[in-house]
């Protein structure tokens, strides 16, 4: 009789074990690529952050991307400067941007088969110190244990407390709405 106990014991333990290793698979990026373009009638400008992680929740849809800022990497030495200095992003200070969120039409993506799922996304985005809520779409394609993620969406900098002066040099070269392309390989964890 003890034998059976122990034993229906350790299966439950092993069954419970089973159970939650399930529910915290993941997916987990560190290949991420995040481009911000600015296109003016003065300069187009450009930078690339390939430092970015994120994850995404396949039972709940939560998704989360950590960006160092000071990542980003620009052609010109002068225009990193100035994305990092006092009047641009001051990244000394705000080191990380967040986004935070949820696939809202998680119905619709099965994570088992492969294939494109357009993916629709609510959350928040901090950048500064400064929250704004987002409402993007995407392309989640899974194939096999790895999934990739396709993103576009224009922030605009004054959402985040980035703004120039009418006639200061800067604010002829930077638009008031920038382009971010995001694309993420994630592995399943």
């Amino acid at each position: 009789m003890k034998k059976l106990a122990l034993l229906l014991s350790s299966a439950a333990l092993l069954l419970s074990m089973a159970a939650f290793s399930q529910t915290a698979d993941k997916y987990i990026s560190s290949k991420t690529h995040i481009k911000f373009f600015s296109t003016t009638p003065v300069e187009d400008i450009e930078a690339n952050n390939y430092a970015s992680v994120s994850t995404i929740n396949p039972k709940t849809g939560d998704v989360v991307f950590s960006v160092p800022m000071q990542s980003f990497e620009f052609e010109k030495a002068m225009m990193q400067k100035h994305f990092n200095n006092e009047h641009f992003l001051v990244t000394n200070i705000y080191p990380k941007s967040k986004l935070k969120g949820k696939i809202t039409n998680l119905d619709e993506i099965d994570f088992s088969k492969d294939g494109k799922y357009p993916a629709n996304f609510e959350g928040e985005i901090t950048i500064k110190d400064k929250t704004s809520p987002i409402k993007e779409t995407g392309i989640i394609t899974v194939d096999g244990s790895l999934l990739n993620l396709d993103a576009t969406f224009n922030l605009t900098l004054a959402d985040f407390g980035i703004m120039f002066d009418e006639g200061e040099m800067v604010s002829t070269k930077i638009a008031k709405s920038v382009k971010i392309t995001v694309k993420s390989e994630y592995k399943l964890q």
